[in-house]
């Protein structure tokens, strides 16, 4: 069959020629044909190895008509290539004009017909194809069948798939107004960066602002590697269990964290017919655009006004559900409650119901069963997980995605190289790039100072850059990062064209104060009642004018969503409302008794009855304690702020200057009042640290840090910028820390290594299950060796610290005089890690206790602790269960508070902690009626069975 149609597809051009002359003669009709909609052929083309992967970049950044042409000149000198490009031109005949359809029956079909038939692609597990590797690449070499042949469905198909690609083929730049001379790459083909997501579980607590519930999440899963690369077509692939694809998945994420980014790539790629080539048709709806319906509607009056190009099919398409797929995005901004536990009514697709009820009858299935639907929402809203058979959270950016997303942000490789480069060596902006939206910011803000021409960001370059001005260094803090990005959108768009573009921020500022002081009042008084959708009578009463969003600088900060006489808007991110919201309060309070009200508020929920200055709070407002956390961000910038103020740089904006000597000795007061006399809750005391990190004082940090004697952090899931601001405000301090305990913190090398100078301060230090490993026992054996070494107590189980690490520390200990108890239960340490252990301790004489439970050190090992016990008799040496009834009941203890927290219980069965204790049972036999051996029988079933469920 092949060598027939080879020799069909030769007979045809032996008779018009070569492919390459095929396609010169009918040049100007296939531009005329495929110009309008030039996406579908150029990527097919590069997925067809036609054009290489830097040829297809580079045509997207021209004109249609340009790219076209760019793309047959490409081919055109090359036979082979002309061939590939007559087959891809059959493929994607679909997406064009008749004419077209009928030149590709004459000519391409020999070509079409020739080729070798791809592969099936592999059955994907779970939700992700294994790595992103082999299945991904294979996914994307598949050609699909052809699209629906009947008449009437294929042209309003067409017509909707081009609506489509026009819709999502571009990523708006808010700092640039999203126009195409953004120094930033745009097109979603080339900026689109794949996210990583992993299993849900809602049952993890969420009280707290969701950056930070997720930043605690990631810490774990991320150490643990715990989490999977997902594409978002693989959303609907089959299912482990059930080898089924689901009907209904929930994608949960913070704000920013890219899912309506995700999801706008879903639609692009289908309408490329790249991927979920099972749906004949994609609806995508945003929670937006419903929130513009305000009476009852059917699903065809719905559809039918979305996608009118389709109202006279729609019928047709909805009685073949089964090939419908519903994308519905953003359910956190959806103004209606939606009524879970209702009894389902008989909805069809022609009932008028509110919009609210049609939206959970397709949730629930009693509307079109048959039909799949993706939901995505923010962590806050209620979807119950009962309604979908997959439900997954996106986590962001790992460190490589970062490098990706900068490499594609700039146009310039240099610049990417550099900016990259300076997120690295940066722990606040680090921590922060795993949400793209946020890198995105970031990346925005440091193109003012990377960019060709403005040196290194370092103080070459640029005359006076060594000065410590925010005028004329990066941004180094979260606070300065967003200063410099509404900076960047407000200039854009002020000074566009102008000669004076290089302006301070001082004369920027001062041109649009009043619409920024109206602006942040709005971001303020909304951000206290968790609002985020505003309509045009909120605007007007804080004094902005709707119109200007169009035609301001307004146009980069909020974002309208319109529908005939409707409209809403909202901050295109929550942070940004934040820091407006911040930047609003810090330019109006400007006494010292003033910002102190506004703290207690801020943070504790605390108002004085009378004398509440004016910007604080609205008069009718009723404050909610319980939405407290929520504001942790907005006071990190609050701070942030302040010193910029104090700094001279909101002149721009606050006409009179803060009294610097009267406001620091006050905020010190005010911060060592917090630690001294309150009980704090974790993230309550950690967000403090992170205030005062913001505010970078050095006589508030040295004010507060010697009422710190205690830091008990146990299972908060610390960052690295987490561990900065902890070593920022303990630097300063220079007594004895009674307690750091950082257990089941997971803050990892990098973590332990930002805190590493003053951890030799710390009397009782846990470091239990914190992803360490040899190098992090080494810098531990460098705080023992040293001679202002205060530490008594270390905890260090559960990491894997290997031979390797272990005899470092035996050799620390050699040297060491403070150490007392010394806890290394499950560590990897071997037979090989005990080699000098009898050398080492029997030259110290201060331990007391000595655990080593949970380690495989073999015969040798063994010998040598019965040594070291004849050497060091006052040495309690614990090297397996059953010798300690104590040990045996604190990890009976330890398993009953893992059973009752799924997050601990991830941690410690990645880290193998269970099967640890089973192995030493087994070495170490748990035979006999003693106490002891009792104990132990009961600590194995317990976990056995905490295993097996």
């Amino acid at each position: 069959m092949l060598l027939i149609c080879s020799a069909l597809l030769k007979a045809q051009l032996k008779t018009m020629g070569s492919a390459g002359q095929l396609l010169q003669t009918h040049r100007d009709s296939l531009l005329r044909w495929t110009s309008p909609n030039p996406a579908p052929l150029l990527r097919w083309l590069r997925d067809a190895n036609v054009l290489s992967h830097d040829q297809y970049l580079s045509l997207l950044e021209r004109s249609p008509s340009n790219s076209v042409v760019a793309a047959l000149e490409a081919v055109s000198g090359r036979e082979e290539a002309s061939r590939g490009f007559l087959e891809v031109l059959w493929e994607v005949q679909d997406f064009y004009c008749a004419d077209l359809q009928a030149w590709a029956e004459h000519h391409c079909r020999g070509a079409a017909q020739g080729r070798t038939p791809a592969p099936t692609p592999p059955r994907l597990k779970g939700f992700t194809v294994p790595h992103e590797s082999k299945g991904a690449a294979a996914e994307d070499k598949i050609k699909p069948t052809r699209s629906i042949k009947q008449t009437n469905l294929r042209g309003p198909l067409t017509a909707h798939k081009k609506n489509l690609l026009s819709q999502t083929e571009r990523l708006v730049s808010h700092s640039e107004g999203g126009l195409e001379n953004s120094n930033s790459h745009s097109h979603i083909e080339i900026r689109y960066t794949d996210l990583f997501v992993t299993e849900d579980n809602e049952e993890l607590e969420t009280s707290q602002h969701e950056y930070f519930t997720l930043s605690s999440r990631r810490s774990r899963i991320y150490a643990h590697q715990a989490c999977q690369r997902i594409r978002p077509c693989h959303l609907l692939s089959p299912q482990r269990a059930t080898g089924r694809p689901p009907k209904r998945v929930k994608m949960k994420g913070i704000a920013g964290i890219g899912k309506s980014v995700a999801v706008q790539r879903i639609v692009h790629e289908w309408a490329l017919g790249k991927s979920m080539r099972e749906f004949a048709c994609v609806f995508d709806l945003r929670f937006r655009e419903l929130n513009l319906i305000d009476g009852p509607v059917s699903l065809l009056g719905l559809l039918g006004s979305r996608f009118r190009y389709l109202a006279a099919v729609l019928a047709e398409l909805l009685d073949s559900a089964v090939s419908v797929l519903f994308i519905l995005d953003g359910l956190d901004e959806f103004r209606h409650k939606l009524n879970w536990d209702g009894l389902d009514r008989d909805v069809g697709l022609d009932s008028k119901v509110p919009v609210s009820e049609l939206v959970v009858a397709l949730v629930k299935g009693s509307l079109l069963p048959e039909a799949s639907v993706i939901l995505t929402t923010r962590p806050s809203t209620d979807a119950p997980r009962r309604f979908f058979q997959r439900c997954c959270v996106v986590l962001g950016f790992e460190e490589d995605q970062v490098k990706e997303y900068t490499s594609k942000f700039f146009k310039e490789a240099q610049v990417a190289a550099r900016v990259y480069n300076y997120i690295l060596g940066n722990d606040s902006l680090f921590v922060l790039s795993f949400i793209p939206l946020y890198c995105y910011i970031i990346c925005t803000a440091l193109a003012e100072f990377f960019s060709a021409g403005r040196g290194d960001g370092n103080g070459e370059g640029n005359g006076d850059r060594g000065s410590q001005s925010l005028e004329l260094n990066p941004p180094r803090s979260v606070s300065e990062v967003y200063y410099c990005y509404l900076y960047t959108v407000i200039k854009h768009h002020m000074l566009r064209g102008k000669a004076e573009s290089s302006a301070s921020k001082t004369e920027v500022f001062s041109l649009v104060r009043t619409q920024l002081a109206n602006l942040g009042k709005l971001a303020y008084h909304t951000l206290l009642r968790s609002k985020i959708m505003f309509n045009r009578g909120d605007l007007e009463s804080f004094g902005l004018e709707p119109r200007d969003v169009r035609s301001t600088f307004l146009s980069q900060i909020l974002v309208p969503v319109e529908e005939e006489k409707v409209e809403m808007f909202s901050f295109f991110h929550l942070t940004v409302q934040e820091h407006l919201a911040a930047l609003y309060c810090v330019v109006n309070l400007s006494s010292p008794e003033h910002i102190l009200r506004g703290l207690d508020f801020w943070c504790f929920g605390e108002l004085q009855s009378s004398a509440n200055p004016a910007p604080l709070l609205a008069p009718d407002f009723q404050p909610d304690v319980t939405r407290l956390e929520n504001l942790h961000m907005f006071t990190r910038f609050f701070m942030g702020l302040v010193r910029a103020r104090l700094g001279d740089q909101l002149t721009g904006m606050a006409l009179d200057p803060l009294d610097k000597e009267a406001i620091l000795p006050q905020l010190g007061n005010w911060f060592r009042a917090q630690f001294k006399s309150r009980k704090l809750p974790n993230q309550t005391a950690l967000n403090l640290l992170h205030c005062l990190m913001e505010l970078h004082m050095e006589d508030v940090a040295k004010v507060v840090a010697p009422e710190i004697k205690q830091l008990n952090l146990f299972k908060m899931k610390l960052s690295v910028v987490d561990c900065a601001a902890l070593y920022y405000i303990l630097q300063f301090s220079h007594h004895c820390l009674e307690e750091l305990n950082l257990g089941y913190s997971n803050i990892g090398n990098r973590g332990l290594q930002r805190l590493g100078p003053i951890l030799h301060r710390c009397e009782s230090l846990f470091l239990r299950y914190n992803c360490l490993d040899r190098e992090a026992a080494i810098l531990e054996s460098a705080v023992l060796k040293s001679k202002d070494c205060q530490v008594k107590k270390l905890f260090m189980c559960g990491n894997n610290l290997g031979p390797d690490g272990v005899l470092q520390l035996w050799a620390a200990l050699e040297q060491n005089s403070t150490v007392e108890e010394l806890y290394l239960d499950i560590t990897g340490i071997t037979e090989r890690g005990t080699e000098n252990i009898v050398n080492c301790l029997s030259k110290n004489s201060t331990l007391k206790t000595l655990t080593m439970v949970g380690n495989e050190i073999g015969e040798a090992g063994k010998e040598r602790l019965r040594e070291l016990s004849l050497r060091r008799p006052e040495l309690k040496i614990i090297g397996n269960f059953v010798d300690d009834l104590g040990l045996l009941q604190a990890y009976l203890d330890w398993v009953e508070e893992i059973r009752a927290d799924p997050d601990q219980m991830d941690s410690v069965k990645n880290a193998d902690a269970l099967q640890s204790v089973l192995r030493g049972f087994r070495v170490a036999g748990t035979h006999g009626e003693g106490p002891n051996a009792q104990k132990a029988k009961e600590l194995e079933a317990k976990i056995l069975e905490l295993l097996e469920s």
